[in-house]
């Protein structure tokens, strides 16, 4: 496959304007990333930018703490794809999964997952930085159990992100037919490589562009 259509440009700081996101939108679609990722106020005005193009747009729910319950996280991705967003990276209740609350968990996913059934795909953020190797796994079983996409390392906005070390851990849980997608620090093609190398299948970065050019980013996300 090729480098681009792995990853999702990504542009989610709360203080990103209308002009940068543009510049995304035409970067996604120079290099022909997979999807731009962008926050639900950029949803309809990035789908108007990409349409004609195979860039999708991704956005995100719950984020970026995941704390919000299901009912809200499936309206908020219920409104997203109605806007145009043909992916939606939902973050998982983390309190729930240190809580030990599992039905809470998989309620939660799955509320998102019914939301966007035939008509997007749903990522399941686990914010591995914030977990134990024993909730990284039972987090993605639960997602793989409510009918999840793909299982995603990193909001990019806690106190870590991805590492090839959990996105094997991940890949292993979930087997050959979910994706998992790799985000946070991916700032290089050798970050890239690792982490594919690991078993992702997408990659969340701001650094696509530098990725391309074979550069590397100091963007944190």
């Amino acid at each position: 496959m090729e480098i681009a259509n792995l990853i999702d440009h990504t542009l989610l700081r709360a203080d990103a304007s209308q002009a940068e996101i543009q510049k995304i939108t035409e970067e996604a679609k120079k290099y022909s990333f997979a999807s731009v990722c962008v926050n639900p106020t950029w949803v309809s005005y990035a789908a108007a930018q990409l349409a004609g193009t195979p860039v999708k747009v991704c956005t995100v729910i719950g984020f970026p703490l995941g704390a919000n319950t299901p009912e809200v996280k499936a309206f908020e991705a219920q409104n997203a794809i109605a806007n145009g967003a043909g992916e939606v990276d939902m973050v998982v209740n983390i309190g729930a999964i240190k809580s030990g609350d599992f039905e809470l968990v998989e309620r939660d996913i799955k509320a998102v997952v019914d939301a966007a059934a035939g008509k997007a795909l749903v990522k399941v953020i686990i914010e591995t930085c914030l977990l134990t190797d024993e909730e990284k796994v039972r987090a993605c079983e639960l997602s793989v159990k409510a009918g999840a996409d793909f299982v995603k390392t990193s909001t990019g906005f806690s106190t870590g992100g991805a590492t090839p070390e959990d996105v094997a851990l991940m890949r292993k849980t979930v087997g050959p037919n979910v994706g998992v997608k790799a985000s946070g620090g991916v700032r290089s093609l050798e970050d890239l490589q690792a982490m594919v190398n690991a078993g992702a299948t997408r990659i969340g970065a701001s650094s696509g562009v530098k990725i391309m050019e074979g550069g590397q980013s100091t963007a944190s996300y």
